[in-house]
């Protein structure tokens, strides 16, 4: 007889079996995103900035928001960081084994097929052959194929399945997070570079007006004009100012070494420089909508992949509790000679079916089926904590911008105050109107006004990036492997 009509008849037996059955446990509902309309409650500035930056509620930030700034040398730096982190690099390739997990076991769909071969000696006892003739001991050989499938009819496989897509969803929000830290670290970590190398220009400059006045106290003594006290003031401030450096140049350094970090690079890689002068400070920002932040920020999207995962998760421990069905088949050639194992009388085939079911587990599935609930509820719990947190973070952002703006009006209207104390009380130390100590007093003032305004500007560039990752961002599209 010819075996293979019995293969295909139960090939489409389970075909049709796993066509007509159904999966168990809950099916995954996507949570509604929140219906508030606004991040903070309104409020009526107590001032407002001419330069104060424009939100554009309901717009969401470009896929490369960085290109905000107009800066060719910032985009070089986030253009390195993405095609060179490490950690980037890592989750990527996570990503790439969650998709291979994916299609290994949705190949659970299909039956398992394998091919079979062996050779063996055998012997008979007589209490198996009973009044048969006892034959002698023989050398057997054997060849085939054996075909098994598991009926999916309580969707077992097909909420396993379920589960591993969404664990692959999740691990590309996490790839998506990534790029979001990666170009953020980049962005935040280059901005300090150039804030603290400002910092450093004016230190200096400051130096060199002590230096002035120091020459300028030192031929007034020598005239006579002013006393041995006024030349020690004018020492002190300048061995005072140059304190100031070194924490900044130590400051610099360890940015430098982050931002190589994040570039893939080693500390005494060169590095591209960036200064607060080829930055822009965009006039106009896209804010999302509460309702979108939901769909776009890759924290949340990867907490509600988890739920998924979790809700699958109960679908697949409540399927264990019903019985599993398994169809085996075999069919081959079978000879105590190699010359005759492919003769069509060598022919052998089976076909069976089995069935198991939980009886008596001492409550080990429903205690697991328990769990996976409990899992579910607090991936749920999960995902409503990250969604608040994320609204958070923007309202954090958004009140950093109206105080950031504040701050730098309030620092430059201090540092050009100063400034002109500076110039009339040099001009009265000339007069001789005023003495040495009052022109350091107003260069001190000057100074810290100075930057004041440069860690005020720098501020405001940091908290624009802030809001656009607290949004959401975006990096480019993450390929599929």
């Amino acid at each position: 007889m010819n075996p293979l009509p019995k293969f295909s008849t139960l090939v489409t037996a389970a075909v049709a079996a796993v066509l007509a059955g159904c999966a168990v446990g809950p099916d995954f509902q996507r949570p509604e995103p929140p219906h508030a309309e606004q991040y903070i409650a309104q409020q009526s500035p107590a001032s407002s900035p001419a330069d104060r930056q424009e939100l554009l509620l309901g717009q969401s930030p470009p896929t490369q928001w960085w290109h905000f700034f107009r800066s060719d040398a910032l985009d070089e730096v986030v253009a390195r960081a993405l095609a060179s982190n490490r950690r980037l690099t890592a989750e990527q390739w996570s990503l790439a084994q969650s998709q291979e997990l994916v299609s290994a076991r949705a190949g659970g769909r299909w039956p398992k097929v394998d091919a079979t071969a062996g050779v063996g000696r055998q012997k008979y006892g007589a209490q198996f052959l009973g009044p048969l003739p006892k034959p002698p001991p023989f050398t057997y050989f054997s060849v085939g194929a054996t075909v098994s499938y598991t009926l999916d009819f309580t969707g077992n496989l097909t909420r396993s399945i379920e589960q591993q897509q969404a664990l692959a969803e999740y691990q590309q929000r996490q790839v998506e997070a990534a790029q979001l830290t990666v170009t953020g670290n980049a962005v935040n970590q280059a901005l300090e570079v150039a804030s603290l190398r400002a910092q450093i220009a004016t230190v200096e400059a400051l130096l060199d007006r002590d230096r002035e006045n120091l020459k300028l106290v030192q031929l007034a003594f020598d005239a006579g004009s002013v006393s041995r006290l006024d030349v020690v003031s004018a020492q002190s401030q300048l061995a005072s100012d140059t304190t100031l450096l070194s924490p900044l140049r130590q400051q610099l350094a360890e940015a430098r070494h982050a931002l190589a970090l994040t570039l893939g690079a080693a500390p005494a890689d060169p590095l591209p420089d960036l200064d607060l002068a080829q930055l822009t400070l965009p006039a106009q920002l896209p804010v999302s909508l509460p309702s979108e932040l939901a769909r776009r920020r890759p924290d949340i999207l990867a907490a509600e992949a988890q739920l998924h995962a979790a809700t699958a998760a109960v679908g697949v421990a409540t399927s264990n509790l019903y019985p599993s069905i398994n169809l085996t088949g075999s069919t081959g050639q079978q000879s105590i000679t190699t010359g005759q194992l492919f003769d069509q009388t060598s022919n052998v085939w089976s076909i069976a079916s089995g069935l198991v079911a939980p009886i008596f587990d001492g409550g080990k599935l429903r205690a697991e089926k328990r769990a996976a609930v409990d899992a579910m509820r607090s991936s749920a719990a999960n995902y409503e904590q990250t969604v608040l947190t994320a609204f958070s973070q923007v309202a954090d952002s958004l009140e950093a911008l109206d105080n950031g703006a504040e701050q730098l009006s309030a620092q430059a209207n201090a540092e050009a105050a100063a400034r002109d104390t500076v110039g009339m009380t040099r001009q009265s130390y000339n007069e001789g109107n005023v003495g040495v100590l009052q022109v350091l007093d107003a260069e001190r003032r000057y100074q810290q006004a100075r930057l004041g305004f440069v860690r005020a500007q720098a501020q405001r560039y940091k908290d624009t990036a802030q809001l656009m990752l607290s949004l959401g961002g975006a990096g480019p599209a993450v390929p599929s492997s």
